[in-house]
């Protein structure tokens, strides 16, 4: 479990901090957009009051609080089942349950401070212009599910 706990503070902190440093640091609040590396990767600010693509966005302050319960029980979730199968779970599988839960975490610390999750990442090639934002909280989402489901019972990942 040390892994486990080691990576979800590392994903926390990372997410948090890019955050901190793009959005405040960087003023991009305010700004809006900031071209980074045209067009492969621009920082353009987005405030997601709902899920991944602005899915169950609502301006109501219930809907924010329902986020927030979901985020932290579905990382408590995430604990007890890594600790159930901490047998069958390989390294893979617990740098995915820490990614995840680092992940959720960071993005509902944004909904009690900012009232909304912090996207700012945005990233388009090949002449197809990417509309949506994303953070590093996201990408450890994915990437945590991602390992969970394809490691999740292979200690031989280890």
């Amino acid at each position: 479990m040390r892994l486990f706990w080691l990576v979800a503070v590392i994903t926390f902190v990372a997410d948090q901090a890019t955050k901190y440093a793009v959005v405040l640091g960087l003023n991009l609040r305010e700004i809006g957009v900031i071209e980074v590396w045209p067009p492969y990767l621009t920082f353009r600010m987005a405030w997601n009051r709902g899920i991944n693509f602005g899915l169950f966005a609502d301006d109501a302050a219930v809907m924010r609080w329902v986020l927030i319960v979901l985020a932290v029980g579905i990382s408590i979730g995430v604990i007890i089942y890594t600790r159930r199968n901490l047998a069958t779970f390989g390294r893979m599988a617990l740098i995915g349950a820490g990614l995840l839960v680092g992940g959720a975490l960071g993005n509902a610390i944004d909904r009690i401070v900012f009232g909304a999750v912090a996207d700012f990442l945005n990233m388009s090639c090949c002449g197809i212009a990417n509309p949506y934002a994303f953070n590093v909280a996201d990408i450890a989402i994915f990437a945590g599910v991602f390992a969970i489901a394809v490691f999740g019972g292979d200690k031989q990942t280890a």
